[in-house]
């Protein structure tokens, strides 16, 4: 079986790259390193899997119709859809970008799906879909509010999904990840930077007052998420979490506690298109697709520290 990941070389595509690679599927990767954050780290992502015959590398953008065209060929049967502009803040600012990559960019791999008649879609989408809280845990139906262009474009992508589910036939699902972690996530997340800081007992700086609440999801249940949905919840979107929620403030604790850091906890300004709280209800998650997230906030934590100690330092000094 041939399978596309787009976005392959960034933090969730590599571990679903790794974990068909294991089960003996052919992976190919498109990916365009983008500059966001320091493509070299994503390389070294890959790096093991170009040894693999059954993996293939495309670098190029899905914003380019012709290329993506060329790639989802009939032999493609899946496409887990991992590509997209992340960063709620920089969509504050540049709100453009995750509109063409996220939107239009989705657009373009729904387009060449259908012409190839690719067996299914499985669209990573977001919790900033929900933005302002209306009541918690947040369930599929909860209204839809993003607060930040980030979670506009998302949303978009989820519907252009639900459109080509039900006007063209073509089966997806989208699956709406919150807060994913572990090993290899951005350098520019909050768990990497409170981690980080840690180490070397320096202070460690928090937006606000800290008591804004995150569903943190391990990424091996994201990962096996993404694979119960290849053949489960056709047309539908479903809440990826932990289940669970803990405030930045208690967050920064648990991480300098897993370190016996002497880190100092401090608070600054507030950022502009952070939600307040998220907090998933995987319910339908639950009984429609037999996922069970395994791995709890202080389990994976210790994993990441773990990682990090043992080859994380490596992989931030190849940047």
């Amino acid at each position: 079986m041939k399978i596309l990941i787009t976005g392959g070389a960034g933090f969730i595509g590599s571990h679903l790259c790794q974990k068909l690679l294991d089960k003996d599927y052919e992976v190919i990767c498109l990916d365009n390193f983008d500059s966001y954050y320091d493509p070299k780290l994503k390389h070294k992502n890959i790096e093991q899997f170009l040894l693999n015959k059954n993996f293939k590398l495309i670098e190029g953008s899905i914003c380019d119709e012709k290329l993506v065209q060329n790639v989802i060929r009939p032999d493609i049967e899946y496409v887990f859809h991992c590509a997209a502009q992340p960063g709620v803040r920089i969509s504050v600012n540049n709100p453009r970008k995750p509109h063409e990559i996220n939107t239009t960019g989705t657009l373009n791999i729904l387009q060449a799906c259908l012409k190839s008649n690719v067996k299914k879609l499985i669209n990573a989408s977001s919790s900033s879909v929900y933005g302002k809280v209306e009541y918690l845990p947040f369930d599929e139906d909860h209204p839809k509010m993003p607060v930040s262009p980030y979670g506009v474009s998302k949303l978009a992508a989820e519907q252009y999904c639900r459109v080509f589910t039900e006007v063209y036939g073509l089966r997806t699902t989208s699956l709406r990840f919150f807060t994913v972690y572990g090993a290899r996530m951005r350098p520019d997340l909050a768990i990497s930077i409170f981690t980080r800081k840690a180490l070397n007992n320096e202070k460690i700086e928090i937006f606000g007052t800290g008591e804004k609440t995150r569903d943190f999801t391990y990424v091996d249940d994201v990962v096996e998420a993404s694979l119960l949905a290849g053949d489960k919840g056709d047309g539908q979107t479903y809440n990826i979490g932990s289940g669970n929620r803990v405030t930045i403030n208690e967050l920064a604790q648990k991480i300098v506690n897993i370190t016996n850091s002497k880190s100092r906890i401090i608070h600054t300004l507030s950022q502009k298109g952070d939600a307040e709280h998220t907090w998933a209800n995987i319910d339908k998650a639950r009984r429609d697709l037999g996922y069970v997230p395994k791995t709890n906030i202080e389990d994976g934590l210790r994993k990441y520290t773990s990682w990090f100690l043992n080859e994380g330092l490596a992989w931030i000094k190849s940047q």
